[in-house]
């Protein structure tokens, strides 16, 4: 059975997956881009980026990279918050296509979670945006009937990932606690008080000083 899956949402030791003031030259706000650097040696992250300058450093980088590969195995279909797509304010500029040039990384159908939608928009790649207003439960299912039988994959942003697993719809969630303090921002955790109880829940930690934990439900 398909499955709905959330990976490499990283945090800080206070719960932000985002900082604060989000804009176009912060997409991150003010955590820059410190939630990730774990991932940026991987070679994954090389893969998609064609970042080779790293190359030396992604040996030591092997156990993160075990974790961010497995994000896209088996995923058939993609949800986006709004905020993923773009910085605040998008849904205005006729132009915004996304962060990630003409062949964003995603190569499936990608939905979109907006309150303006608009019509597809097909990439380079084999990734198309839709824009859906839509519950989490309506935007799975759309997904689903779009991955071919493969999982979907739940991008992120924190707000969207938190709403998805207040109502119970994630299978498997990978979260990435990132050593560092932030003080305000997005939070992942606030109203999900017990989650764990449904989950096996398991924990490692990586030369890159981050710990992986993953919750796969029972």
């Amino acid at each position: 059975m398909p499955l709905a899956r959330v990976h490499n949402i990283a945090v800080s030791l206070d719960g932000f997956a985002t900082g604060e003031g989000q804009s176009l030259d912060t997409p991150f706000g003010h955590a820059g881009m410190r939630l990730m650097e774990w991932f940026f040696p991987t070679a994954t992250f090389q893969g998609l980026s064609g970042d080779r300058e790293r190359q030396e450093v992604s040996a030591a980088s092997d156990p993160d990279d075990r974790f961010a590969a497995q994000s896209f195995e088996g995923i058939g279909a993609e949800i986006m918050g709004a905020n993923k797509f773009g910085p605040p304010g998008w849904q205005q500029d006729p132009e915004w296509r996304g962060w990630w040039g003409e062949e964003p990384p995603f190569r499936t159908p990608t939905f979109v979670l907006t309150h303006t939608p608009k019509p597809p928009l097909e990439m380079s790649g084999g990734t198309t945006f839709h824009f859906l207003s839509a519950t989490p439960a309506e935007a799975l299912d759309a997904a689903f009937a779009a991955a071919g039988g493969l999982d979907v994959r739940i991008g992120g942003g924190p707000t969207m990932v938190r709403e998805f697993l207040a109502a119970g719809l994630v299978d498997h969630l990978h979260v990435v606690q990132v050593p560092i303090l932030l003080g305000r921002g997005v939070r992942l955790w606030d109203g999900l008080e017990g989650l764990e109880a449904g989950y096996d829940v398991d924990s490692v930690t990586t030369p890159s000083g981050v710990t992986h934990l993953t919750f796969t439900r029972r």
